[in-house]
């Protein structure tokens, strides 16, 4: 019995057992296992963290195994990404080169739509790494067309400040926002018509319209959110 004025530390060790031998059986729901419950028991206190991370980025990466059949090494995925966003810089050069203004414009979009992919998931990488996430796999996933996704191992994940959690969610959508007017910038003195511009305009803004629309309720500016209020959480604690 615990003595007065003093609270019993939160024993999860059954739930995340019973939970662990679920997966291991072929059970990848870990939502109906009730995993994330018990996780968001365990995120705004450190010493839970550190009790318990192991086992539960142990639990979400064989999860994650067992339901995501694509995977790629971490360093492969970052190359064929960065190769993308070398090809997008090359597009923009080449536009300010070529004697088609038609083409120019068209190249110039090209390079805004290659940055909004190929830049997302490498930014993950980074601001994460600073903050001593680490990584273990690239995946194709979200909602239709499918598209790079990059898996935190969660053990990491759990023992990095949830503050710098929130900036690492936040900022691979900021860099896609960015990418059609940085794309944008190559424009003035390339000879492509006012459509491209417009068009580039036109690309960004879509894609701050769909993240008010959807990213604040299921994807990185959930997860941003989530993260912040996490970090709230432990400082009152």
């Amino acid at each position: 019995m615990a003595e007065a004025g003093i609270t019993a530390p939160i024993d999860l060790s059954g739930d995340l057992d019973r939970i662990e031998a679920a997966v291991q059986a072929g059970n990848t729901d870990l939502k109906a296992l009730g995993f994330w419950r018990v996780v968001a028991q365990v995120k705004p206190d450190r010493m839970l963290v550190d009790r318990y991370g192991d086992q539960i980025g142990r639990i979400d990466g064989s999860a994650f195994r067992s339901g995501v059949r694509f995977r790629i090494p971490v360093w492969a995925g970052n190359a064929i990404l960065l190769t993308g966003v070398a090809v997008g810089l090359a597009s923009a050069i080449v536009a300010r080169s070529v004697s088609s203004s038609t083409l120019a414009g068209m190249l110039l979009i090209a390079t805004g739509v290659i940055w909004s992919v190929s830049l997302h998931s490498p930014t993950h990488w980074f601001v994460g790494y600073l903050a001593s996430i680490r990584f273990t796999d690239y995946f194709l996933g979200g909602p239709p067309p499918p598209r790079p996704g990059l898996k935190s191992d969660y053990a990491t994940y759990l023992r990095a400040d949830p503050g710098s959690r929130a900036w690492m969610h936040a900022s691979g959508a900021i860099a896609t926002k960015l990418a059609p007017f940085l794309a944008l910038a190559f424009w003035p003195g390339s000879g492509a018509p006012w459509w491209s511009a417009v068009a580039l305009i036109a690309i960004g803004l879509l894609q701050i319209g769909t993240d008010l629309a959807f990213s604040v309720k299921s994807s990185d500016w959930k997860k941003f959110h989530r993260e912040r209020a996490v970090a709230k959480a432990r400082a009152s604690i």
